[in-house]
């Protein structure tokens, strides 16, 4: 079984801002407000969320194996 890691470090793409952020286990979090600047992040295309385009460490249902955390996807 994979340890599933919980904390991911988003960096804003604008200015460089970091952040330890705690991901949810249910749910993605597409859109990311930079605490520095105000960008607004959404994820990149081909990814499913903020973590997974921006943070140190996927979500945890990429982690896991089992595919993107977004429905239908």
């Amino acid at each position: 079984m994979v340890e599933v890691i919980l904390q991911s470090v988003i960096t804003c793409p604008e200015c460089g801002h970091r952040k330890t952020e705690a991901m949810p286990t249910d749910a993605c979090t597409y859109f990311y407000e930079c605490e520095s600047c105000g960008a607004l992040l959404k994820p990149k295309p081909g990814d499913c969320c903020v973590f997974c385009s921006f943070g140190s460490v996927a979500c945890p249902p990429v982690q896991e194996g089992s595919g993107c955390c977004t429905p239908g996807e």
